[in-house]
């Protein structure tokens, strides 16, 4: 059975602790699932500063991390940091925030995000575009609280996702994702009020990971994702394969 590293981009274990359990949860008995939370990085991402400091922490964690694995979980929505990920690995490497749209679009003809900061919207929308699939997500809303805050009182931060999911249906979304990471423990109360699937990506990546090891598909090393060639990196603090501190 697989071993999926699933990797958190912020550095606060409570949000890794809520991904661990929806990757868990989502996959086959027997499929180990390694939550790694970054050694450095921001407590939250939520700002284009912080998701380029925090994929340098994914990339670390990931290239430190002592043992085998099988695929990589990366679990930031909307998020960078998957393709440096790719380049360095041969493994499958799924984002959250690719999985849970390609999941969505085998559901319905059109999808809406959900997620917690209107600053984030921009960044989905950007890598939605880059995937592919910004022409069948039908919006994108937020209910503008801090990752951080989303479990202070989950009883409101679910009514206030809730209120914005419903407002996606409206808009003509025919299925619902959850745009973050840590809002997995919502899948259940969003899922039992709205008429329209509800999509979580880490449980979706998680999944998708454990079916491309099934089939023995590996990451393309020709061309976009080959293994950047040993160099020198000057002043560079920390060690990785094929590097050569300077």
């Amino acid at each position: 059975m697989p071993t999926l590293l699933v990797v958190n981009v912020n550095t606060t274990q409570a949000v890794t602790d809520v991904i661990a359990a929806a990757a868990r949860a989502a996959v086959a008995p027997g499929t180990t699932v390694v939550p790694l939370t970054p050694r450095f990085g921001p407590a939250s991402v939520e700002s284009n500063y912080e998701s380029q400091l925090s994929a340098v922490g994914v990339l670390d964690a990931v290239q430190q991390h002592d043992g085998p694995f099988d695929a990589v979980v990366h679990a930031g929505f909307g998020e960078v940091g998957r393709d440096a990920l790719q380049d360095v690995l041969d493994v499958p490497v799924v984002d959250i925030t690719e999985a849970a749209a390609h999941t969505a679009c085998l559901l319905g003809r059109t999808f809406g995000v959900v997620t917690s900061l209107d600053r984030a919207v921009p960044a989905i929308g950007d890598r939605l575009l880059l995937a592919g699939l910004a022409g069948r997500c039908s919006g994108v809303r937020s209910v503008d609280l801090p990752v951080l805050e989303l479990e202070t009182d989950p009883e409101l931060t679910a009514k206030a996702f809730t209120a914005q999911a419903e407002r996606l249906v409206e808009d003509g979304a025919e299925v619902v994702v959850l745009g973050c990471a840590g809002m997995s423990g919502l899948h259940a109360a969003l899922a039992a009020a709205l008429p329209v699937p509800v999509v979580d990506g880490v449980a979706a990546a998680a999944r998708l990971a454990e079916s491309l090891v099934a089939l023995g598909l590996t990451t393309s090393k020709v061309r976009s994702y080959a293994t950047p060639a040993p160099k020198v990196l000057r002043g560079w603090p920390l060690t990785a394969p094929g590097r050569i501190p300077g």
